[in-house]
């Protein structure tokens, strides 16, 4: 496919998300909010919800976990967490369908149903946008805006094995085309820009930066790159986006948040890993009965009486 050189164009005016103020606690949080109706939180409250998903990226640093599901969404707003991140692999799970096999009419639905389902605001992992061509990206990003999410992310993977990630160029235009289409869509949506090198076996630290920094020139606002293992890495990434904020993929190396705010991260996401722990549990249970006809693994989990009344309104 060919490809289209980066054009300079004049930035257009964004609320800002930069500006310096007094660092907020780590982890300190308001009471947890009420689970709303099913109706709270649809896509007319979305540009408040903007407004405060800028002000966490401001100063700080934050936890943003990734729900699968309105269940697992309500419980971990209603655990405190100021902001939530939709998961791609663990969406596809929840629907019988592995990492990357759902299509873009899906996950619309699922952006919807769980902007509806919590007050607090929603990052949506959109993957590479559900299309190659900027024109395509531009046009499921503007859907995406609509469904009520605080912030979305491109990615530059390609799914080709034998080339991973797209030609920085078409790269950088596809960043572009989300951009516009969010301006004109006037939402208030956070764009961040992903780089994939680290998870797709391309992991050059010095390529990852250069397609950061050249993802922010085109309009992304948070910069990611998933895979980083060591402080030095995920230090040098936020020395050379500062001062846009950087969202770091946490790893069992990480395992401190107070650690990666020190280096700069300021929001910090757990991606697939607790619906991983969660079919973990699920394997676990299901296996001992499959494979030894014992049901230990049962008696470890919370009973009725301790998850129902999670579920209660109000």
């Amino acid at each position: 496919m060919p490809t289209r050189s980066p054009r300079t164009r004049p930035k257009p005016t964004r609320r800002p998300i930069c500006a310096p103020t007094a660092a907020r606690p780590l982890a300190g949080a308001p009471a947890p909010p009420p689970v709303p109706s099913a109706t709270a939180g649809a896509a007319g409250s979305g540009v408040d919800r903007g407004d405060l998903f800028r002000q966490l990226h401001r100063d700080g640093c934050f936890v943003i976990p990734n729900p699968w599901d309105i269940g697992s969404a309500r419980q971990l707003a209603r655990l405190g967490f100021r902001a939530l991140a939709t998961t791609s692999a663990g969406f596809a799970w929840s629907r019988g369908r592995a990492d990357h096999g759902v299509s873009v009419e899906e996950v619309l639905a699922h952006l919807r149903e769980i902007s509806a389902a919590v007050t607090v605001p929603v990052n949506a992992d959109f993957e590479g946008g559900y299309a190659v061509a900027p024109a395509a990206v531009a046009a499921n990003v503007a859907a995406a805006a609509a469904t009520g999410i605080a912030g979305l992310s491109i990615e530059d993977s390609s799914g080709e094995s034998s080339a991973p990630l797209f030609d920085v160029s078409l790269a950088v235009e596809r960043v572009r085309a989300a951009r516009e289409a969010i301006d004109r869509a006037g939402t208030g949506v956070l764009l961040t820009g992903r780089s994939e090198g680290f998870i797709v076996g391309r992991p050059d630290l010095a390529e990852t930066i250069r397609r950061l920094t050249a993802y922010a020139e085109a309009g992304a606002e948070c910069l990611y790159a998933p895979g980083l293992r060591t402080r030095d890495q995920i230090a040098a990434v936020v020395g050379a986006v500062a001062p846009l904020p950087v969202n770091v993929l946490v790893t069992g190396d990480f395992t401190d948040v107070a650690e990666l705010a020190a280096i700069g991260v300021r929001r910090i996401s757990v991606g697939g890993a607790l619906a991983r722990a969660a079919w973990t549990g699920v394997l676990e249970a299901a296996r001992e009965i499959a494979e030894h006809g014992t049901f230990t693994s049962l008696g470890r989990a919370a009973t009725h009486a301790e998850i129902d009344p999670l579920f209660r309104a109000g």
